[in-house]
């Protein structure tokens, strides 16, 4: 009974249990025996995972441990479905509280790793442990756990405060990454007055350690009166001894939302992740990378609430602790991997074998935007794209294809940009005047709390595997327009500042929509007078269009009628059956389908094909040729061997619609007819103007242009039918001169319109 005399006060639980002492002493030992209890079980549970779990007859964990283990790569993937039909509970716990339970399956891969070693050693002949010792476990090296869950994916913008602490699986974009720098997990440190040393542990993430304001050791002297006032030592008497602790690699990445799951008018939001031992630095975390993170939803102390006070202590910042990463890309860039059931793919090929699958999609490209045939063609070719190829030398060649539409406006060239951009497995819509050069590439940014300068990916590095659709592309700068040149041609964004040298993959397709330089197409000016691009950045382009407003009764009246049907039926439902099938496919049908063929199919040219191709493109070279010479001037729109591969990476695009391994000589043919009423159209327009001779027609406008000067003295007025009536009756002019030169008069305004355009008078 000596052990009721020391003066403490004793109490017992009502219900019954064990009986404590005041200082806890008893209930924290229970506590303890409960905690280490609970950490043997588990270890045991994950060991036996590791060790029985079988998929195809095959032990998946344990032939990866070993592999890895041998290969001196400490760490393990496991997929939650697998953890989940082995013991339900596991997963549970694991979902609920990662933080706790995650070290212990670290433990226990560990202790079965030095479990595995020590049985390889004994089997060996010659070892030195054949004593039948186990391998120590400090002898083995700390293993990292990578998940991988089927889970439902959060978006950041649903993340709450009731997932913190909680195992998500989070979607985006890596758009920027810091530079990796080194994390402790155990800190050793000594007091300078009396040299006590003791060890800390730091949790993963991003947390400091707080050290001890006083010395343990001097705690316990007090408390056993053994120490003086003249031995105590001083407050914050701990140093840290670096070369004595315990790091690991950590980076810090940002995460932003995939552009097609920001709401309309919302900015994308953003969220700081951290990734550390083998996820640090590796390729997953590449900026432009789209992928998804399975981590823990924790928080921080954030710079500005350190110093505040009252409410700004309670508040944190919220990161993602990455526990994994899916990358949901290939590593090709394209197209996001997903997976088709049967059902799916079986409708993706009976699609692929209509015969006229290419006019179907066609069609269904921008349905509520009138005409444009060809334009919508295009598309389709740009959105399956050609076949990437890497040479024997290294070189590789890019398989997207870009297309520019340059013409007047109204012509529902920004409605279909935003078709596209919504259409593309990976779309990214930006302006020109809002769109710098580090925005669409990327910049270097220096980080507010370590003044480090890391990367952080523009538009065309977020659309890698995708499409790119640039509006308002004359109203760039230009020194902003020549930034994209390395983009478009070699798919790869060089960036050489503040010391960070590296090269971003852009494998985009990009489609731009472009107004002439006076606003509207000038046909009594060449092509060089009304594109204001130079040759460098039209001859990446693969497909050129000169989009023109003309006037045409029956055509203004059909575009008329289906502007009004648009606007007041509002969707098919109020359209006849021929208008209906003008969208065959639906949105969804046809993404899916965009999908499964640039995943699946890669096709290649056949001889005979090459062979139609090579002649054809000689004869192109010298019809280029031959109107330079009669027009004595250089095209502004070059005809290069850049154009041959933009018809074959063309007609790959259309064998690819129907999942064909070549593509042949009827491919070539369609190529062919597109780059002719685009490209080549562009290139030799403003050589005819209502089937009259160009030149043959300027100097007809010049002395049109005399005889209104001399007729319609300056300040006077003159009936506009008054007018034409005498110049094409009396003078012998052409209808088409009296008009262009009325146009051009009107347009510098020494001409004006008064009257409701019924009389003209003369400016100046």
């Amino acid at each position: 009974m000596s052990g009721f005399d020391r003066g403490r006060i004793f109490t017992a639980q009502m219900s019954g249990g064990t009986v404590a002492s005041e200082d806890g002493g008893a209930s924290e030992g229970m506590h303890q025996q409960k905690q280490q209890s609970q950490k043997s079980f588990l270890e045991r549970q994950f060991q036996s995972f590791i060790r029985d779990f079988q998929l195809d007859n095959e032990f998946i964990y344990r032939e990866q441990l070993v592999q890895n283990y041998n290969t001196h790569q400490y760490f393990l993937e496991v997929d939650l479905a697998h953890l989940t039909a082995f013991d339900e509970l596991l997963v549970q716990q694991i979902n609920r509280n990662p933080s706790e339970i995650l070290p212990h399956f670290e433990d226990a891969v560990r202790s079965y790793a030095a479990h595995l070693h020590a049985e390889e050693q004994l089997l060996a002949p010659e070892s030195e442990e054949a004593d039948g010792s186990q391998l120590r476990m400090d002898t083995v090296p700390e293993f990292q756990i990578l998940l991988s869950s089927p889970a439902n994916a959060v978006p950041i913008r649903d993340l709450t405060s009731d997932h913190i602490s909680r195992l998500i699986r989070v979607p985006g974009i890596i758009i920027s990454a810091s530079t990796v720098s080194a994390k402790a997990t155990r800190l050793h440190i000594v007091c300078r007055s009396c040299g006590h040393n003791m060890k800390l542990r730091l949790r993963a993430g991003i947390s400091g350690a707080a050290l001890p304001r006083s010395c343990q050791r001097a705690q316990v002297d007090m408390h056993q009166s053994t120490t003086t006032e003249a031995t105590r030592c001083p407050i914050d008497p701990y140093l840290i001894m670096p070369d004595r602790c315990s790091f690991i690699d950590q980076q810090t990445v940002k995460l932003q939302e995939a552009p097609e799951q920001v709401p309309v008018g919302e900015l994308p939001r953003n969220m700081l992740a951290t990734l550390d031992r083998y996820l640090a630095n590796s390729t997953r975390s590449v900026p432009g990378t789209r992928v998804t993170i399975v981590g823990v939803y924790s928080i921080f102390q954030g710079r500005a609430s350190r110093g505040s006070s009252g409410g700004g202590a309670a508040v944190r910042s919220a990161y993602i602790r990455a526990i994994g990463i899916e990358v949901d890309g290939d590593s090709s860039g394209r197209a996001p991997k997903r997976s088709f059931t049967e059902a799916e793919e079986a409708a993706m090929l009976r699609l692929a074998r209509q015969p006229d699958i290419y006019e179907k999609f066609a069609r269904s490209v921008a349905p509520s935007i009138y005409g444009y045939d060809d334009i919508k063609r295009a598309a389709t070719c740009l959105l399956f794209g050609g076949s990437r190829k890497q040479l024997a030398d290294g070189m590789r060649l890019r398989g997207d294809v870009n297309v520019l539409l340059l013409g007047d406006p109204g012509t529902a060239k920004s409605q279909l940009l935003k078709f596209i951009e919504r259409v593309a497995p990976i779309g990214v819509y930006t302006s020109g005047k809002g769109s710098s050069a580090a925005g669409l590439t990327a910049s270097v940014v220096r980080d507010a709390a370590s003044r480090e300068f890391y990367l952080e990916g523009g538009a065309m590095v977020l659309a890698d595997g995708g499409v790119v659709c640039i509006d308002e592309f004359d109203k760039m700068r230009e020194e902003d327009r020549v930034a994209i040149h390395e983009a478009m041609e070699q798919q790869t964004i060089s960036i050489a500042k503040a010391g960070i040298t590296t090269v971003l993959n852009s494998r985009t397709s990009v489609m731009a929509a472009a107004n002439p330089v006076f606003g509207r197409y000038d046909d009594m000016k060449s092509p060089g007078e009304n594109v204001d691009f130079q040759s460098t950045i039209l001859s990446r382009f693969d497909l050129i269009f000169i989009v023109k407003d003309e006037h045409s009764h029956d055509k203004d009246m059909s575009l008329a009628r289906h502007v009004i049907r648009v606007h007041s039926g509002g969707s098919s439902a109020s359209l006849s059956a021929s208008e209906q099938a003008a969208g065959e496919l639906d949105m969804s049908t046809m993404k899916t389908f965009i999908s499964y063929v640039r995943s699946r199919c890669a096709p290649r040219l056949s001889p005979e094909a090459a062979d139609k191709l090579a002649n054809h493109f000689v004869s192109i070279r010298s019809a280029v040729r031959a109107h330079e010479a009669d027009s004595h001037t250089r095209s502004t729109i070059p005809i290069t061997i850049r154009q041959l591969e933009a018809i074959i990476r063309i007609s790959e695009s259309l064998a690819k619609i129907r999942l064909a391994p070549f593509a042949g000589p009827e491919h070539v043919e369609e190529a062919l007819r597109l780059f002719q009423v685009s490209t080549l159209s562009a290139v030799q327009s403003g050589q005819m103007i209502d089937g009259v001779m160009r030149d043959n027609v300027l100097e007809e406008v010049e002395r049109v242009e005399r005889e209104i000067r001399r007729r319609v003295p300056v300040g006077s007025r003159i009936p506009s039918q008054l007018l034409s009536n005498d110049l094409i009756g009396r003078r012998n002019f052409s209808k088409t001169a009296v008009e262009k030169a009325l146009q051009v008069m009107l347009r510098r305004q020494e001409l004006r319109h008064i009257n409701q355009r019924r009389v003209v008078e003369r400016m100046f």
